[in-house]
């Protein structure tokens, strides 16, 4: 009986240890399902957006926080990996302050616009360059290759001075033509780009430019698919202070209806006003997305929910 009894138990035990096996190896499954689930869903996307242009301004938070930076720059890694053709437009407003405090001055802001002495002028293009070159060294960790380049670099991006409210604001530009042919260049030969916001006058001055501005520019110029414009905001609000009211699609007519209807203010009315140039220049889509977000840009290209707003033009619907 005792050896019997011994045999039960073995037997009990193994069946308990069988049944074990077979849950575990069930959740495993369901999980691969999940994730396969996940690129059927994004399949039709990435089928509608191969080869296509899209521009990205990098900037806020999302530049500050090192997990959130790996996570952007993997997401457009990614994009560039299945087909899409990204351009990284940067800030480094932040940074700059920083540098510029290092230095033993002030920043000084008028009207929201940084105002830039010579002096700081060459601390902005110092850093915005080291930006772009970190930024290079991170997708190129990721097995692809960048290049960070300055909207100097063969005539990319060509300024006149900028005037806030009729204030003279030191170097600050306003860009009045793109020649897009270094991006086409790059692109052409599998590099992905990554901008730097500095222009250059008639007499080739420098200027420090709206990396915002820049990058509408830039999406109008290339025919851009998509603009996408990491903020630290979660998109665009009817009421800023209630977060229920987050909008998630505009057409332009309602878009000018917010902004005319006093709904719009602080950062967030140029940035609009942006959104509706670019898509009244051919801009397909302008996403407006929260880029404290993990993987903000593949929630929002890839999902049939997405994030953030979207600003929509004639006869495009969200996905």
């Amino acid at each position: 009986m005792l050896q019997t009894g011994n045999l039960r138990f073995k037997s009990a035990g193994w069946e308990k240890g069988l049944v074990i096996k077979m849950d575990i190896e069930e959740k495993n499954i369901q999980e691969l399902l999940q994730k396969a689930e996940v690129l059927i869903e994004a399949l039709p996307y990435i089928q509608r957006f191969n080869r296509k242009i899209i521009v990205v301004k990098y900037g806020g938070s999302a530049m500050v926080d090192e997990t959130l930076k790996h996570q952007v720059i993997q997401d457009v890694t990614l994009l560039k990996l299945v087909g899409f053709k990204p351009i990284i437009v940067h800030g480094g407003g932040k940074e700059i302050s920083k540098w510029v405090e290092k230095s033993g001055m002030e920043p000084e802001f008028v009207n929201g616009f940084r105002k830039t002495d010579e002096a700081t002028m060459e601390i902005a293009e110092m850093v915005l360059n080291r930006v772009g070159k970190s930024l290079v060294k991170l997708v190129q960790e990721l097995g692809v290759n960048a290049v960070g380049i300055s909207g100097k670099d063969g005539g990319l991006l060509k300024v006149e001075k900028k005037y806030a409210d009729g204030k003279d604001i030191g170097f600050v530009g306003e860009i009045t033509e793109v020649n897009p042919k270094i991006l086409y260049d790059l692109l052409e030969k599998d590099f992905l780009p990554i901008v730097c916001p500095v222009g250059m006058d008639a007499e080739y001055n420098s200027y420090n430019i709206n990396a915002d501005d820049a990058a509408c520019a830039i999406a109008k110029a290339v025919n851009a698919e998509k603009l996408a414009f990491l903020t630290d905001i979660e998109g665009v609000y009817k009421d800023p202070s209630d977060k229920s009211t987050l909008i998630s699609s505009l057409t332009i007519p309602e878009a000018r209806e917010l902004i005319g209807g006093g709904f719009i203010g602080g950062g967030m009315l140029p940035k609009l006003n942006n959104c509706i140039d670019a898509v009244e220049n051919g801009v397909s889509k302008v996403h407006i997305l929260d880029g404290r977000i993990a993987h903000c840009l593949l929630l929002e290209i890839f999902t049939k929910k997405g994030i953030g707003t979207v600003i929509l033009g004639d006869q495009v619907t969200r996905f």
